[in-house]
């Protein structure tokens, strides 16, 4: 029912500049997405996805923020879709460290976060503050391979978001996406500071 849904959801309550955005992720065979703000909406929990929309949109009312957290949960059935759209996340330390929603709140994230690192189709990183050279400096960025196996950039920022589909757009974008993996934690070292924090040893 939920995948029947996505369409229709997405169309009442994304921004209209979202609405491309979510209808092409549905269907991508593969996601990569360096976060630099806050986590990305497929890794949200319920609760998160509420304080973030409780931050970014203070205007709204409590029922819109409600339909846009479920309209925002309902795209996490990508996670699980067969066959399996393969994708990678590299988190900025800062977005886990920030509290969003409180305490409780983040504490459920971070365990969502292991959680969904268990996936064989996910693989998420952080990239540690302690990084002396970065080559995410101009901010946060996603790349979707649609089915016809093109590979589309996406950039969101302040009050709406731009495609790129140029080759030499995308392989800039591309090569750039592989060194931010490569100066990130990997995967095991990326667990372990998730762990760390959620002890209070990091």
């Amino acid at each position: 029912m939920l995948r029947v849904l996505i369409p229709d959801v997405a169309e009442k309550h994304h921004p209209a500049w979202a609405e491309e955005y979510v209808k092409l992720q549905a269907e991508a065979l593969a996601l990569h997405s360096y976060c630099t703000h806050f986590l990305h909406g497929l890794l949200q929990t319920e609760e998160y996805a509420d304080a973030v929309f409780g931050s970014v949109r203070q205007s709204m009312e409590a029922d819109e923020i409600e339909r846009s957290v479920q309209a925002r949960l309902a795209t996490q059935l990508l996670l699980t879709r067969k066959p399996a759209c393969r994708m990678t996340f590299v988190l900025e330390e800062p977005v886990l460290r920030r509290k969003m929603g409180g305490q409780a709140v983040w504490e459920g994230q971070l365990r969502n976060l292991l959680k969904l690192s268990e996936l064989h189709n996910l693989q998420l990183q952080i990239m540690p503050l302690t990084r002396e050279t970065h080559a995410g400096m101009d901010g946060p960025m996603t790349l979707l391979e649609t089915p016809e196996h093109h590979t589309i950039g996406y950039v969101a920022g302040q009050q709406g978001s731009y495609f790129l589909t140029e080759p030499d757009d995308i392989s800039i974008m591309s090569h750039r996406y592989g060194t931010i993996r490569s100066q990130a934690l990997d995967a095991e070292a990326s667990r372990a500071l998730i762990q760390r924090l959620l002890t209070g040893e990091a």
